[in-house]
């Protein structure tokens, strides 16, 4: 599904070449649960936005599902991303003067959608995150957990291709970490494909496969038991 061949992303300041990342290459087939790891300042961050179709602005080749984005106009690959991409973040970036239903219908409203017509596939898409029960809540009337879960909702509601989960436990407890990270173990099984990017170690042991970043460049390739 997504195959990145010696990407290379750099900055010019002053000058002098700073590399962000340096001959990264690697494939994600769909259906996987592969976590990216590395310590601030790694080349996580600019490594998510380019798969993300955020950032093209990048040398190598880029393939999803065998086609080369580059090829693609800027308004293409926005839709692309819209439809195949969902993005959950370490602070939930719900907007709280919406209802939790009305936070999760957001990408369908984007896409076109009448609101008339995504009742249903809101209220399945909470129901798949134990929330069916919190559609007309406020974001602060829930715990960070629920919060997060809420997150994961709109990240499926269109039924995108892959997830991009940036530090998704990172403002989380122990005891909620573990039970967001069993959620998307259970949306792993149910086939949806999952990019963790992550600094905590005990996440990594939910994924299929880590990827070791350090200094831009792809140092280790582990593969999980």
């Amino acid at each position: 599904m997504i195959k990145l061949e010696h990407i290379y992303k750099y900055y010019d300041t002053g000058g002098t070449r700073l590399n962000v990342l340096d001959d990264i290459s690697f494939s994600i087939d769909a259906g996987e649960f592969v976590a990216i790891m590395g310590p601030s300042g790694s080349g996580k961050s600019t490594l998510i936005n380019l798969l993300g179709f955020i950032d093209r602005n990048f040398e190598g080749d880029y393939l999803f599902n065998g086609h080369e984005i580059a090829n693609f106009e800027d308004e293409e690959l926005s839709v692309i991303r819209n439809r195949s991409v969902g993005f959950v973040f370490q602070n939930f970036s719900l907007i709280e003067i919406l209802t939790v239903a009305e936070n999760v219908e957001l990408p369908l409203l984007y896409n076109g959608a009448k609101h008339n017509e995504t009742q249903k596939k809101v209220a399945e898409a909470l129901a798949r995150v134990g929330l069916a029960d919190k559609l007309n809540q406020l974001p602060k009337q829930l715990s960070g957990g629920q919060q997060q879960r809420v997150a994961i909702a709109r990240a499926l509601i269109n039924q995108p291709s892959f997830i991009i989960a940036d530090e998704p436990t990172g403002a989380l407890d122990t005891h909620t970490t573990e039970e967001i990270m069993q959620l998307f173990k259970q949306l792993n099984d149910e086939g949806v494909t999952i990019i963790l990017v992550t600094h905590d170690p005990e996440t990594v042991v939910y994924c299929d496969r880590l990827l070791k970043i350090r200094d831009g460049k792809m140092i280790e390739e582990v593969l999980q038991s």
